[in-house]
């Protein structure tokens, strides 16, 4: 990685600290159940910083930026650092370097990420984003993912349609749902709720007689049918 990479990594980490509130943070890392201590820093003054570092450091290359992007990621001592990697990911000044190369990244991102606050937003907003892009071969690798032992990469592929609307491949997205319809554990089946229940926008016929036929019930079914009338 190149210095402006590195010099992104560290005003990153810099930024992140002067906004920390100490008083916050257990509250948050209780909250999120979760093993990496936070820094206490509010969704609202993070992006706002991260906003302008990123304008301030833009990177040249789209090598330089998945190395910076997992450099944070990697390395995060807080939880608001693996959040800052992944609006690194969004940034709008990298958009054009969505390409089927960040799929890996993505996917490492997921696995050891492994919690809905870092997965979800990727599986929506990266992962949906590459299905656009590239339907072809990234619905071949969510067909994988649908069937793998890793929980996150199986929510990943049930979610990754969740803003699609009318454009939702419903072939895939039954077939990503299908192999968590076992699943007792509960992000499994809160996705598979979550992703009929967005389908249902659009047609919520469908999703009734497909959560009908299947015989879904629980949590995915009450998940899936709550905006239904």
């Amino acid at each position: 990685m190149n210095t402006q990479g590195k010099a992104l990594v560290e005003a990153v980490r810099r930024a992140l600290a002067e906004l920390a509130d100490p008083v916050k943070a257990p509250v948050m890392r209780a909250y999120m159940k979760s093993e990496m201590p936070f820094l206490g820093v509010q969704t609202g003054p993070r992006r706002a910083a991260l906003k302008k570092l990123f304008a301030e450091h833009r990177l040249e290359a789209a090598p330089d930026w998945r190395k910076a992007t997992l450099l944070l990621w990697r390395e995060a001592e807080y939880r608001e650092e693996r959040y800052a990697a992944i609006e690194l990911t969004g940034a709008r000044q990298y958009r054009s370097w969505q390409t089927l190369y960040t799929l890996p990244m993505y996917e490492e991102m997921i696995v050891s990420g492994a919690w809905w606050d870092l997965v979800d937003e990727l599986a929506v907003h990266r992962i949906g984003t590459l299905l656009r892009l590239f339907p072809e071969p990234v619905k071949g690798t969510l067909l994988e993912w649908a069937h793998s032992p890793d929980l996150w990469k199986r929510r990943t592929a049930i979610l990754c349609q969740n803003t699609f609307k009318d454009r939702t491949d419903l072939g895939l997205l039954y077939a990503c749902i299908e192999p968590s319809l076992s699943d007792t554990d509960f992000f499994a089946r809160k996705a598979i709720g979550w992703a009929l229940r967005e389908y249902a926008r659009t047609d919520p016929a469908e999703v009734v007689r497909y959560v009908t036929e299947r015989g879904i019930s629980g949590l995915s079914r009450r998940e899936a049918l709550k905006n239904v009338r």
